[in-house]
Formats: structure tokens, C-alpha cells, sequence
């Protein structure tokens, strides 16, 4: 591997031109491609297996031109004149917003009426009308969302209050000024780090240039296999990141080549040899572990998964091809200004002072490094003790900022009926093999009322055949409370005793339950993905290493990461910890999805900094260094650029948090807080600690297997480029 990136970073640099216009020109047909694909459309969340997608698809079946899947949005009147709601003032003014959004959009399948019985509250100053449409939430019109909410505007105007809850009115994420502070923040830690404008700029140029091709191939392939606009905000968020930071490894070490004294072309060829080898290795860790969420069997979040993956893997091209490329334009504009002037000169140039800290710090952490490890150890395992209260849910519109609509559509509601009157169930019963079908549907809804937390039942709702019937029930919780799940759970379980109702079969769909079985679902995978990343991290990094020590120590790293990140995610999201400094406006569960995706990405990072970092240590050992010293030699190489990498990742993530997208908020604060335990403790920390009391057996691996890895390590032997010595070189940079 390490000769063909060598030989790969050589033909880059010299056939800039070619390998630039190329990139440029996919970016360009992506782009227009993109383009003619319109606005990504939000496919159904589907759940095969679960009872309640077995529910839906019956509705599919059963009842032609059912919406059970189509945005709906519930219009909340409340009396403003201390009156009740049904007074003939009232009465008129909800009749008129009532007309207006009948006439207000062709997408609009039915609105109920909001004086029907049921559908207003106890004491008369609360009522609702269901407006269902004909699409999914994200594929309204702009008219039809603009409808809605003039006609509501227009009850308000009149003295109703009107709030308008449901998800018809669910943003589209976008990515906001936050991702562009999150950019300006690299940038300078870019510079700070190579102090060259250049060499700063090249990095973020190229993990632009691949988040382009990647996002707008995104975008021209969303209508064909169904990608949500969500899709693309997780892999911009993800490719922006490692774009970034596979860019800064190649061009650190092109700068390490030419202070050693290695032409350009050459430095060039070293560079893709060693870093790329980093690259590619953690760029296929981030690749499986992203494909890896296919194991969820959730179809939405496998699209995601491969989507962010194919984002990851154009930045690893872009960082083996473009990157040299660029740097045959560059020249010598990488290096800092006293370099470039020192070697015009002719004289020495001054002392690197880049290994300096680096070095000194190392020293520090292996003169103690039994504290040093205790310490870091425990630190994260204090931080991840929040974890342990980790309650994983699908957030409604009660866990929204209390100034949105929606929230007090959603409190409206509660006040009015009840908490579990924002999460009812949709029971279907398919009594298509009962002798009295009648009989069976009745004998169902009379043990669904029987049940404890059952607020009530509504009347059953008949397919043309009469074989399959719908079922409103109201819990007496709410939609995210533990007994509404043993609501379910309950209901799916259902006997019917004798007759003809034996033969009838219950399901329970609805939003509520399809978020219920999503978090088991997810929540049962949790554990059997983690252990597959943790197995698949100690594999790859045996290759890399041919070590088993080290492979396990990572391991556990990784493990440790996550962990003390889902508590602080706990802490902030579900506990209101920092909440002004982070700008959660509501606490409430962690989204079901986080977690597990977060894994998948935070794995790769661990391994992109654990192969930099311990490579460069091996390095050194292999070529005789004492292995204390070989784990100074290669901190001193690679600490500071793990470091840079480590800043630029927290910045492009927290740049995230300013999302109103919950999931997005939620993962680039989680990632953020990962990639700081993972590279300023873990890395930077506890792993130099650990080698130095691993010492030698750090490096054991048996002999049998050594034979069998030595055909695929990452440095199974040395790049040695060829390379044109020129005159015009000093101050042991070749010009």
C-alpha cells in the first residue's frame, strides 16, 4: 500500500493540473446534476418488523387512499374572551379559519370539524380540528405551510387564540451562521498551526471542494433512493470534519518531508506514502462503521449511514490526489514565511520549535505515568456517569422551546384532554377470520377499554370490505411516559376469550408506538453495535500495528470516549446542565438515533488519531529507538497536528449546536465532546501513559501471526522515493 500512495503522490504532484481541472470538473457535473434533481423529499420512516409498520402497511391494504403516513397538523383554538369556545362570536371566527384551510391548499385531504363531540375540552374553552394532508411534512408546498398559517394568524387577529401543533409545520434542516463561525474558527486554528495562509487555506479549500461532490451527489440521487434533507446535513457535518482533517495530515507531513531535506516531487511521494496510509486506514474505519448502521435494520438510518460514508470516502480521494496536486502549485508557500526567507538566504533555517511542547509534555506524562494513566481513567469515567441515566425516546412537540407554536399547541392539548392526548395510538384489528367480524372488532374495543391507563376509545372505523377496523385510543399518559409503553405492549398482547373475536389479530401503529418500537429497536442494538466497532477497531489496528496490545488499549479508549460523551450528552440534553451555554431551550430524551450514529463516527475519529499518532511512535521504534523514547520521538511528530485536528474537529461540530434540528444539535454537541475526551485525554494522554508502562510488549505480537500480517501492515517496509537532487536548495529544504 505505502508504494502505490508513494508512487499515487507523485503522479498528483506532477500532473497537477489534470488531477485539478478533473475534480473541479465532477464538482461541477455533480453540481448541475443537483440541481436538476430539485429539493430532497423526507421518505417515510419505516420500521420493517415491527408490529407497528405491520399496522400501516394493513392500512395501505385495507383502506385505499389513506393518509395514515401524510403530514397532519392540528389547529388548537382556545377562547380569548373568557367565554367558552362554542359562544356564537367564537363560533364564527373558527368557522372562518375552518374555511380557509379547506380552500387554503389542494394538498389538504380532509380538515375535521372542531365542535364535533370529542373534539372540544370539558370546560368548553378549548377545541381542535385534524387537518390531514396528502403528502409527508417536508413535501408541503411553501403555499400550503403559508396557508396554514395565515388562516391562523387570521383567528388570531379576531380574538381566538389558534396554535398550530403536528408536523406539518416540521422545518426543513438547514445548515446557518453557526457552520460558518465553526469554518472561521478552523481556519485560524489552521494557521495557528502552519503559520502559512496557504497551508492553512489548502485544507479547507479541499474539504470543501469533496463536501461539494459529496453532498451534491447527495442531492441528485435523493429522489431516486429516497434521501431526507437530513441526509445531507449529517454528511456535510461529517465530511466537512474529516476532509479537514485528512487534508492537515498530508500537508503536516509534506512539510515534515521538506524541512528534512527531500525535494518537493519527493516530499510529495513520502507524504502520501506515510500519512496517506493514516488516512486510508481511519477514512475505511469511518466507512464501516457508518455502513455498519445497516445491522439496525432501519432503512432511513442505513441511507444516512451509507450517504455520510460515501461523503468520508470522497474525502479520502481528495486528500490522496487533490491534496498533492495543490501542493505542486503551492511550492514552498506551505512553510512559514522565516523557513522560505531563511532558506532565500542561504542560511540555516531557525530551530523547528513545532516538536518542542510536544516533546517536553511527553517527558511529563512518562516520568509519572501511573497517575497520569489513574487520572485520565477516572476523569472520563466521572464524566460518563450521566450515562447512566441515558433515556432514549423520538422528542415530540412537548420537548420543543416553550415560544414555538407547536409547544403550546402541545400544552394547549394536554391542558384541554389530557397528557395522552398528544400521543394517541392507532390500533387496527383485522378481523378477516373471525366468523362475526362485527362481533370480533367489538369484543377487541372492550378489552382495549378494560386496560389501565386507557383514557378512551374511539369509534371503530370500518374498511369498504368490513374485515379491518381502525381504533382511536387515548392514553391517560403521555406519549414519551413509561406506561404508555406498557400501553402497547399490553394492547399487542390482547386474548380475546371464545367467539368469534378469537380470530382476530391486533396491531398498534401511530406516531406514538412507531416511536416506541424505533427506540427498542435501536436500543437493542445499541450494545451488539457497540461490540461490533470495538472488535472490528481491534482488527484493523492489528493490521496496522501487527500488536495486540495496542489494538486492545485503543479499544478500550474508544470505549471510554463514548461513554464519558454520552454523559455529558445526558447532562446537557436530558438534564438542563449548561443549557444557556449550549442553547437547549427544552430538555427532554435523547433522540433514539443519536447514540448508535454517533458511535459509528466518534469510532472512526478514534482510530483516525490513534493510527496518526502511534504510527509515528512505531516508526521510530521499529528503526531502534528505546520504546520509551519512541513513544517521545513520535508525541514530539504528531502531537501537535493530532492536537490542530482534534481543535478543527470541535469547531466544524460545535458550529452543529446552533441547529433548531434536534438530532443535528444533539450530535454535534455529542461528537464535539468526543473528539475532546478522545484526543486531549485519551490520545494525548492516557495512550503515551499506557505505552510507556506496555514498554516492549507494547509491540509483541506472536510469530505466527506476524507471518500472516506482514503482507497487509501499514509500513510493511519504508517508501523510499526516488528524487531529482537540484542546486538550488538550502537550509535542508529542497526548492
Amino acid at each position: 500500500m505505502t508504494d502505490f500512495l508513494g508512487r499515487l503522490g507523485r503522479l498528483c504532484f506532477r500532473r497537477r493540473g489534470v488531477v485539478t481541472a478533473l475534480w473541479l470538473a465532477l464538482l461541477m457535473a455533480t453540481g448541475i446534476a443537483a440541481s436538476a434533481a430539485g429539493s430532497p423529499p423526507n421518505s417515510p420512516l419505516t420500521v420493517p418488523g415491527t408490529g407497528s409498520q405491520h399496522a400501516y402497511d394493513l392500512i395501505a391494504q385495507r383502506f385505499p387512499g389513506s393518509t395514515a403516513q401524510g403530514a397532519t397538523a392540528r389547529v388548537v383554538f382556545r377562547a380569548a374572551r373568557g367565554t367558552p369556545i362554542t359562544s356564537d362570536a367564537d363560533r364564527a371566527v373558527v368557522a372562518h379559519v375552518i374555511a380557509e384551510l379547506k380552500a387554503g391548499s389542494p394538498q389538504v385531504v380532509s380538515v375535521s370539524d372542531p365542535f364535533a363531540p370529542g373534539a372540544v375540552s370539558k370546560d368548553g374553552s378549548i377545541a381542535y380540528s385534524r387537518v390531514s394532508y396528502t403528502t409527508t411534512a417536508t413535501e408541503l408546498t411553501t403555499a400550503t405551510t403559508d396557508a396554514l398559517q395565515h388562516a391562523a394568524a387570521d383567528g388570531r387577529a379576531a380574538g381566538v387564540g389558534v396554535e398550530i401543533g403536528g408536523d406539518a409545520l416540521t422545518p426543513v434542516p438547514e445548515a446557518g451562521s453557526a457552520e460558518v463561525i465553526g469554518l472561521l474558527v478552523t481556519g485560524l486554528v489552521l494557521f495557528l498551526t502552519f503559520g502559512s495562509l496557504i497551508a492553512a487555506g489548502m485544507p479547507l479549500l479541499t474539504a470543501l471542494i469533496g463536501v461539494g461532490v459529496g453532498i451534491t451527489s447527495i442531492t441528485a440521487l435523493s429522489k431516486t433512493l429516497d434521501l431526507s434533507a437530513t441526509t445531507s446535513i449529517l454528511a456535510l457535518m461529517i465530511g466537512l470534519a474529516v476532509g479537514i482533517d485528512y487534508a492537515l495530515f498530508i500537508v503536516s507531513r509534506y512539510r515534515a518531508e521538506l524541512a528534512a531535506g527531500h525535494d518537493r516531487e519527493a516530499a510529495a511521494g513520502r507524504a502520501g506514502a506515510a500519512a496517506g496510509s493514516s488516512v486510508v486506514f481511519a477514512g475505511t474505519t469511518v466507512v464501516i462503521a457508518l455502513a455498519g448502521l445497516a445491522v439496525v435494520g432501519i432503512p432511513n438510518l442505513t441511507k444516512m449511514g451509507l450517504a455520510a460514508a460515501g461523503t468520508v470516502a470522497v474525502a479520502v480521494l481528495i486528500a490522496l490526489t487533490l491534496v498533492p496536486a495543490l501542493l505542486g502549485f503551492a511550492r514552498t508557500m506551505v512553510l512559514p514565511r522565516r523557513i522560505r526567507r531563511a532558506a532565500g538566504a542561504g542560511t540555516a533555517a531557525p530551530a523547528a520549535a513545532e516538536a518542542g511542547f510536544a516533546t517536553r509534555w511527553a517527558r511529563l506524562l512518562l516520568a509519572r505515568p501511573v497517575p497520569v494513566l489513574v487520572a485520565g481513567v477516572a476523569a472520563l469515567l466521572v464524566a460518563a456517569l450521566p450515562a447512566a441515566g441515558l433515556h432514549m425516546a423520538l422528542p415530540d412537540d412537548g420537548h420543543l422551546p416553550k415560544d414555538t407554536t407547536q409547544r403550546r399547541a402541545y400544552d394547549l392539548l394536554t391542558a384541554g384532554f389530557g397528557p395522552g392526548f398528544n400521543g394517541p395510538l392507532l390500533v387496527v384489528v383485522d378481523a378477516s377470520r373471525a366468523a362475526d367480524r362485527r362481533s370480533a372488532v367489538t369484543a377487541v374495543d372492550r378489552e382495549i377499554s378494560a386496560l389501565s391507563d386507557v383514557a378512551s376509545v374511539g369509534p371503530a372505523v370500518l374498511d369498504p370490505a368490513g374485515n379491518t377496523a381502525q381504533l382511536t385510543v387515548i392514553p391517560g399518559s403521555g406519549p414519551n411516559d413509561r406506561a404508555t409503553k406498557d400501553l402497547v405492549t399490553a394492547i399487542r398482547e390482547l386474548k380475546t376469550p371464545g367467539g368469534a373475536g378469537s380470530a382476530a389479530v391486533v396491531e398498534v401503529s401511530g406516531l406514538t408506538a412507531m416511536n416506541i418500537d424505533i427506540s427498542q429497536r435501536l436500543s437493542d442494538a445499541l450494545i451488539p453495535y457497540l461490540a461490533l466497532v470495538v472488535g472490528l477497531a481491534f482488527l484493523l489496528l492489528a493490521v496496522v500495528f501487527r500488536s495486540l496490545l495496542i489494538p486492545l488499549k485503543a479499544a478500550a479508549g474508544f470505549l471510554l470516549s463514548v461513554l464519558a460523551a454520552l454523559g455529558a450528552v445526558v447532562a446537557v440534553f436530558q438534564w438542563g446542565w449548561l443549557s444557556d451555554v449550549t442553547g437547549v431551550a427544552q430538555t427532554g430524551p435523547i433522540m433514539s438515533t443519536m447514540p448508535i450514529f454517533m458511535i459509528g463516527v466518534v469510532f472512526g475519529l478514534a482510530m483516525d488519531y490513534e493510527v496518526f499518532l502511534v504510527s509515528r511512535m512505531r516508526e521510530a521504534y521499529t528503526a531502534g529507538a528505546d520504546p520509551r523514547e519512541a513513544v517521545v520521538a513520535g508525541f514530539g511528530h504528531s502531537a501537535r497536528v493530532v492536537a490542530a485536528g482534534a481543535a478543527i474537529m470541535i469547531s466544524v461540530f460545535g458550529g452543529f449546536v446552533g441547529s433548531t434540528q434536534p438530532m443535528i444539535k444533539m450530535l454535534g454537541f455529542g461528537l464535539g465532546v468526543a473528539v475532546l475526551f478522545d484526543a486531549f485525554v485519551v490520545r494525548l494522554v492516557i495512550v503515551p501513559a499506557a505505552l510507556a508502562l506496555l514498554g516492549r510488549a507494547a509491540w509483541w505480537i506472536p510469530d505466527p501471526l506476524a507471518r500472516a500480517l506482514a503482507a497487509i501492515g501499514i509500513d510493511r517496509k519504508p517508501y523510499a522515493a526516488p528524487e531529482t537532487v537540484r542546486p538550488e536548495h538550502s537550509a535542508g529544504i529542497r526548492l
